[in-house]
C-alpha cells in the first residue's frame, strides 16, 4: 500500500508530466481505488499538495488542482527567482559529473521541441531547473524548487507557445554554458532575467476580479 508521500510525488509528477491539468478534480474515492489506498493516506497525500498549492479544495468541487491566479504566478516565479540565483551565488563550479548532467537534459529539451510532445516537453522545461539546483548541491532547497515548478507548470501547460518554449530552452543551453565556463556571475544574471521575464513567455491574462474592479472604477469615475 503506498504512503502518502508516494502518492502525492504521484500526482505531482503527473502535473510537471501534463497527465493532468489545472481545475482537474481529484475525487477521493476515485484516488483510494486507483492506488489501492485508505481514504486517510489519500486525505493526507492531498493535504500535502494543498500546504504546497498544487491543490484545493470546496465544499462544492471537493478536491481539485490549483488554477492560479496571475498573482499567484508571479508570487511562484518570484520565490523561484530568489532561491535559484541565490543557490549559483552561493555554489562553486560544478564538477564535470553535474555538468554532463546539464548537457543531458539541454539535449533532451531540444529533441522533445523537436518531436512536439507538449506535455513532455513541459516536464523537462520546469525539470531543469531542479535538475539545476541538485547539480548545485543543495537537496532541500532543490525540493522546493521542485513544488514551486509544478505551480508554475500549471501557467505553462495553459499559456506557452511552441515559440516561448524554444526560447525557454535556448537560455537553459545558455545558463548552462556560462555553469560550464565557470562564470557563476552570469549564471546568476541569466537565470535571473529568464524567470523575470515569465510574464512575456507566458502571457496570462489579467485576473478575474482585477478586471471587475477596473470596470467598476472607470464607471465610478465622476462626471465632468
Amino acid at each position: 500500500m503506498p504512503t502518502p508521500i508516494e502518492i502525492s510525488d504521484r500526482i505531482l509528477e503527473a502535473v510537471l508530466a501534463k497527465k493532468l491539468t489545472a481545475g482537474a478534480r481529484l475525487g477521493e474515492q476515485q484516488l483510494c481505488t486507483l492506488f489501492d489506498a485508505t481514504r486517510a493516506a489519500v486525505r493526507e497525500a492531498l493535504a500535502r499538495l494543498a500546504v504546497r498549492g498544487i491543490v484545493k479544495s470546496s465544499a462544492r468541487r471537493g478536491w481539485y488542482l490549483a488554477e492560479l491566479t496571475k498573482e499567484e504566478a508571479a508570487a511562484a516565479f518570484h520565490a523561484r527567482n530568489v532561491i535559484e540565483t541565490g543557490l549559483i551565488r552561493c555554489a562553486r563550479p560544478l564538477d564535470k559529473t553535474a555538468l554532463k548532467r546539464l548537457r543531458t537534459h539541454v539535449r533532451r529539451q531540444q529533441a522533445v521541441l523537436a518531436s512536439g510532445n507538449v506535455g513532455l516537453r513541459s516536464y523537462l522545461l520546469g525539470d531543469f531547473h531542479v535538475c539545476m539546483a541538485e547539480a548545485l548541491g543543495n537537496s532541500l532547497l532543490a525540493e522546493t524548487v521542485r513544488e514551486l515548478t509544478a505551480r508554475t507548470t500549471l501557467v505553462a501547460l495553459r499559456y506557452q507557445s511552441d515559440e516561448d518554449a524554444a526560447h525557454s530552452c535556448r537560455e537553459h543551453a545558455a545558463i548552462v554554458a556560462a555553469l560550464e565556463a565557470g562564470d557563476l556571475a552570469l549564471a546568476e544574471t541569466l537565470v535571473s532575467a529568464h524567470l523575470a521575464t515569465w510574464e512575456d513567455k507566458l502571457p496570462m491574462p489579467p485576473d478575474l476580479e482585477d478586471d471587475a474592479l477596473a470596470e467598476l472604477r472607470e464607471a465610478l469615475q465622476p462626471i465632468e
